[in-house]
């Protein structure tokens, strides 16, 4: 192919997609359509999925979708603002380097004991970071969340950094009996590279989700998001009180679950406790409420 052409291909292309955002400008029913589906916070994939499960006619992609909220009328509507992140520029699309720390296969979830699936047995753990805006420094938090009870813990870290990320953890889980705390799942970030240091201290066996697949940890997930109903991503953390991030910890672990036949994460917990280990008997800050002060 003669070479003087590609810059035309690569105009034809660029118009394409301008044009395909001007689909939505064209057809201002649509639009009202796919403005209901973002009120919600549904993103612009669920709202396309939903278009085609119900054989919507006309439809339009997600691409299409993000052209319009990014393009000249969705910046006038400020449609940005009710996508999930909210993000007021796009992310270069497939822009975005792969990060995350190299798992040996046999860490994998697909090589996770496949009744951990099930939640039937109390002792399997997921684990993530919260991390809030840059301008307050570096400062996070790390939550772990069973997977039985939804039992949640909760603590402040200075930094990202994975050696003291897992130094936390031990902790935490340390006093448990060894029935209580045999895995963890992660996913794939740098902050737990440092994740053989459990099996060496606390002989607990570490699994990581696929690539780009956090879902795969769904617990700690829905966790981190009734989380932010308190701790909201320009919460200045590094400056709140200890106890009071105990407080809210302790506030989700004492709030009924509908998945838990509206019991409580505490209640399981306690319950799980006394199936699986009877007669413990061990100080951990995270099972008793927070002190008056």
């Amino acid at each position: 192919m003669v070479s003087w052409l590609f810059p035309q291909r690569h105009t034809k292309r660029a118009r394409r997609r301008r044009a395909a955002g001007r689909k939505l400008e064209r057809n201002m029913e649509l639009a009202a359509d796919v403005v209901q589906g973002l009120r919600p916070r549904w993103s612009p994939e669920q709202i396309a999925g939903r278009m085609r499960l119900s054989a919507q006619q006309p439809r339009v992609s997600h691409e299409t979708i993000y052209q319009y909220v990014y393009g000249r009328e969705g910046r006038r509507l400020g449609l940005s603002r009710l996508l999930p992140w909210a993000r007021r520029r796009r992310r270069p699309r497939g822009g975005r380097k792969p990060q995350g720390v190299q798992i040996p296969l046999v860490n994998g979830i697909k090589h996770r004991p496949p009744d951990i699936a099930l939640r039937a047995a109390f002792g399997h753990w997921e684990g993530d970071l919260v991390a809030f805006r840059q301008i307050y420094g570096k400062a996070n938090l790390t939550s772990l969340a069973e997977r039985t009870s939804r039992f949640a813990v909760l603590w402040r870290n200075p930094d990202r950094g994975s050696v003291a990320i897992m130094g936390g953890i031990c902790p935490q889980l340390g006093p448990l009996p060894s029935t209580l705390r045999q895995t963890n799942t992660f996913d794939r970030g740098t902050e737990f590279a440092a994740y053989r240091r459990l099996r060496t201290e606390l002989e607990i066996k570490s699994y990581f989700c696929d690539p780009k697949a956090p879902w795969q940890k769904g617990g700690v997930e829905n966790f981190n998001g009734r989380l932010r109903r308190y701790l909201p991503p320009d919460t200045d953390i590094a400056a709140m009180d200890e106890m009071a991030i105990q407080a809210v910890c302790h506030q989700l672990n004492n709030t009924p679950r509908k998945c838990l036949s509206y019991r409580t994460p505490q209640e399981v917990s306690t319950e799980q406790i006394g199936l699986w280990a009877p007669g413990s008997d061990f100080p951990w800050v995270a099972f008793a409420p927070p002190k008056e002060q």
